[in-house]
């Protein structure tokens, strides 16, 4: 894909240091941008990769398909519902056991 910027220079996710969560939470001013809408995000940072992993990088507007709210109220809400989106995509990481 042709992203506006390289998915590992410093707008992006910072030469592989950030993944995820910390991609898209740097785009936010947490003190400023709440209540956030989730179109008015997806407008404005959609085309803008995501690394998910060492191997895959994804565009915001990829990962809000799977994002069900339309509005979030703070950071913690943000957090959480990007937290569904990655999981319900399969682009989470991290995977619990269950005995």
């Amino acid at each position: 894909m042709d992203w506006p910027h390289d998915p590992d220079g410093e707008e992006g996710s910072e030469g592989r240091r950030k993944y995820g969560h910390a991609v898209l939470a740097k785009k936010i001013d947490e003190e400023e941008d709440f209540p956030l809408s989730a179109a008015d995000y997806v407008d404005q940072y959609g085309d803008h990769p995501v690394r998910i992993d060492y191997e895959t990088v994804v565009s915001v507007a990829d990962i809000f398909e799977y994002v069900d709210q339309e509005e979030f109220q703070d950071f913690p809400d943000f957090h959480t519902a990007l937290g569904e989106a990655l999981r319900e995509a399969d682009w989470w990481p991290y995977r619990l056991s269950h005995a």
